[in-house]
């Protein structure tokens, strides 16, 4: 993919997540069933002032950081995110999608579209670290061409298992 910030195929829109999305993201994140790989089983409930404060920081960081709403056919699937380490041109990852969503392809297409987006803005790597119970997760990204390593020690954490996977420019 190209540089730009918005990507439309297959009636899959992905485009940088702004006030108009913070709704939808809102409402993803409170899913429990969304969020319980991600450590919120009962969903992470935010109100609308960190909502914003939170798409402030976002903005203030781009291209370093973007976050990007998914939509098929003007519907709300989901987000996916990426985050560039300045000092190692690493970049974090993450995608969550909402059941009615999933399935389809549209992780795979949304994924890709932000490790371009990573890689277009200086990333040399792209890594996740996904919870090892979300068996549909670890076989996205093994379709998607990222490899299973040992997990850095600066990403290690003690306090819960981990697989990571990543992939290069």
């Amino acid at each position: 993919m190209n540089k730009s910030k918005a990507s439309t195929t297959k009636k899959i829109e992905i485009r940088e997540t702004t006030y108009v999305d913070l709704r939808e993201v809102k409402a993803l994140w409170a899913d429990g069933e969304v969020m319980k790989f991600v450590g919120f089983p009962d969903g992470l409930k935010q109100t609308d002032e960190k909502m914003l404060e939170w798409l402030a920081w976002i903005e203030e960081e781009r291209p370093r950081i973007n976050h990007y709403s998914i939509y098929e056919g003007g519907i709300y699937c989901g987000e996916t995110f990426y985050k560039i380490d300045p000092e190692t041109k690493r970049a974090a990852l993450d995608i969550k999608l909402k059941g009615s969503a999933r399935g389809r392809g549209i992780a795979t297409y949304a994924l890709k579209f932000a490790i371009d987006q990573a890689f277009s803005n200086g990333a040399v790597c792209a890594w996740v670290d996904p919870n090892p119970d979300n068996k549909k997760a670890l076989d996205l990204y093994r379709r998607i061409g990222m490899i299973e390593k040992e997990i850095p020690a600066e990403l290690r954490n003690p306090e819960y298992s981990q697989v990571y996977f990543e992939i290069l420019k």
